[in-house]
């Protein structure tokens, strides 16, 4: 669980509605069904026509890494990494190709296969550092429908609140309720621009970090195998892929190579 968005976004909302309630309103005003529909269902349709429906959903899907988090994954990589330097270092290379169906990890392992095959590491790296770029390429799609939406639904909640207007003006004739029509059309405002700051653009910046994260592990996998490949000790590929661990990483003890992960 990642403790700085779960209290980040409740830290948010409770600020709001303190701040609401000090200046004696309460939370009944801002519950408007309709005007959240009107800027969820056109936020969502907006986004959905700049997009392509695959990439949309892949990002709906990436959402919970916003929120739940799993630490350590670099410096578990890191370790298994060791771990089959070590056993290519006393068995050979091509002793690595039993330990390939226990990758999980499909980038590793198609680096592996391919230093097990005997591939020279200039044309290993070329042929994985494309793939990445192209990996690149499609990760950075995720980000930018959250940023899309952000831009979005500040738009959609004023459309939202000039049809409240609308509905308003029609109904002049009952001038003790223009008032509070005027405010409950103002609600699809506040859930526009609340959703925009509030959940849309940090969600995209979040998840940027992580992909960024997920793309520096991919980079300390490739640069691992070919030191593998290399022949170079273990301890000096340990010293040399500790520079894409994150400073808190760094500052933990690495476990000693053992048994392949």
């Amino acid at each position: 669980m990642d403790k700085s968005s779960f209290g980040g976004i409740i830290l948010a909302a409770a600020g709001i509605l303190a701040g609401l309630l000090i200046e004696g309103g309460r939370v009944g005003q801002i519950l408007q069904p309709t005007a959240a529909l009107i800027v969820i269902g056109g936020t969502l349709g907006a986004v959905m026509l700049q997009f392509p429906l695959a990439t949309v959903g892949s990002a709906f899907k990436r959402l919970a890494g916003v929120f739940l988090h799993g630490g350590g994954a670099d410096e578990a990589s890191l370790r298994q990494i060791l771990a089959y330097a070590d056993k290519a270092r006393r068995n050979g290379i091509v002793s690595l190709d039993a330990d390939l169906p226990g990758v999980r990890d499909r980038f590793l392992k198609q680096a592996l296969t391919l230093a097990v095959d005997g591939t020279e590491p200039t044309e290993l790296r070329k042929i994985m550092e494309l793939a990445l770029d192209n990996q690149v390429e499609i990760d950075e799609k995720i980000p930018a429908v959250f940023e899309s939406a952000g831009g979005f639904s500040p738009t959609i909640g004023i459309i939202g609140a000039v049809l409240g207007l609308i509905q308003v003006m029609q109904h002049l004739d009952h001038i003790d309720e223009v008032g509070r029509g005027i405010a409950v059309a103002f609600v699809a405002t506040i859930y526009g621009v609340a959703a925009a700051n509030l959940l849309f653009l940090p969600c995209a910046g979040k998840l940027r970090i992580r992909i960024r994260e997920e793309h520096l592990q991919k980079e300390m996998m490739l640069e691992g195998v070919i030191s593998i490949l290399e022949g170079l000790n273990p301890r000096i590929i340990e010293i040399k892929l500790q520079s894409f661990l994150s400073e808190r990483s760094r500052k933990s003890e690495i476990a000693p190579a053992g048994t392949v992960a």
